[in-house]
């Protein structure tokens, strides 16, 4: 099997923190240097026989290596070409490296496919997700001495959010908010921890007095014994939404695209090498995803105004 090769990316780019609530990405000069060593063209990134994927930065650097190497050296063998996964510094970064054909494919949130569907009119493609993603939720926590019981007493605290452009950090939590009642920008005082895991330690760590995070990862920090449920506890889970995907960009063939749809797919529980990759992505299984999936969280981001109408 060929070993995946990891490509550092040393330059600092447009943080998320910084994009304007309209959703727009503003200026990008910075977001082209955001990849140093993967400044080609969409024609080279495929010249060379390599594969580049990368991913949304919803956890820690160390973390998506560890879930995402396996994941690279899988396709590479199923793909019969060298995959590289690539980090890169934020989630606005990984919406600019697929749309500019930096990369080939992302593992992106609901709420950026629907970013970067817009950034490139169309021209990337959702094509697989988790079964779990079909049915996917968010979890509000606090400390367990909080007072707060509901979202209705919420008004008034320190709320962290995970990334911006985070769909289960962010955008659904807002919009959840809303429909409970909640303005978000005037009823509390808003922070951003940047990431799932840290915006958990934020609330364990007593700097803020709750925050909202993806279930998978609350429930990964929990069976990992990473966060203390005798001092923190969830007081409220969303309504269910479709979330993450593998999305690629144009210009892939359709034989390559079947090809990666097929390697997700077959990925078998019941096999002991694919249950290591799988337990890893927290997944049991990966179903064909498309575009029309996620019309409600384009429609949030419009009504949130996180995203620009065209």
């Amino acid at each position: 099997m060929t070993r995946s090769r990891f490509v550092a990316a040393i330059s600092r780019c447009l943080t998320a923190r910084h994009l304007s609530r309209s959703g727009q990405f503003g200026s990008l000069a910075s977001g082209l240097l955001l990849l140093a060593g993967l400044s080609l063209s969409g024609s080279q990134v495929m010249a060379d026989g390599e594969f580049r994927i990368s991913a949304i930065p919803d956890e820690a650097p160390t973390e998506l290596i560890r879930k995402f190497e396996p994941m690279a050296d899988y396709l590479s063998k199923a793909l019969d070409m060298d995959v590289s996964f690539v980090p890169v510094t934020d989630y606005a970064a990984t919406v600019e490296a697929l749309v500019s054909d930096q990369i080939d494919m992302a593992w992106l949130g609901g709420f950026t496919y629907v970013q970067a569907a817009q950034r490139s009119d169309g021209k990337v493609e959702p094509i697989v997700q988790r079964a779990e993603d079909e049915r996917f939720q968010s979890v509000f926590i606090t400390q367990s001495d909080s007072p707060i019981q509901s979202v209705a007493d919420l008004k008034g605290v320190n709320f962290t959010f995970g990334s911006p452009s985070s769909t289960s950090g962010h955008l659904m939590p807002r919009h959840f908010l809303s429909e409970e009642g909640i303005d978000v920008d005037n009823d509390l005082s808003v922070a951003f921890s940047g990431a799932h895991d840290a915006t958990a330690f934020a609330v364990a760590g007593g700097r803020v007095d709750a925050g909202a995070l993806n279930i998978k990862v609350w429930e990964k920090l929990v069976n990992e014994q990473k966060v203390d449920t005798d001092k923190l506890r969830v007081f409220y889970t969303t309504p269910e939404y479709h979330d993450y995907n593998w999305t690629i960009r144009s210009g892939l063939s359709a034989e390559l695209r079947q090809k990666l749809i097929d390697a997700f797919v077959s990925l078998d529980m019941n096999d002991p090498e694919d249950k290591i990759i799988l337990d890893l992505q927290r997944a049991t299984r990966f179903v064909p995803s498309q575009a029309s999936f996620y019309e409600g969280i384009k429609q949030a981001a419009f009504e949130a105004e996180l995203l620009a109408k065209p």
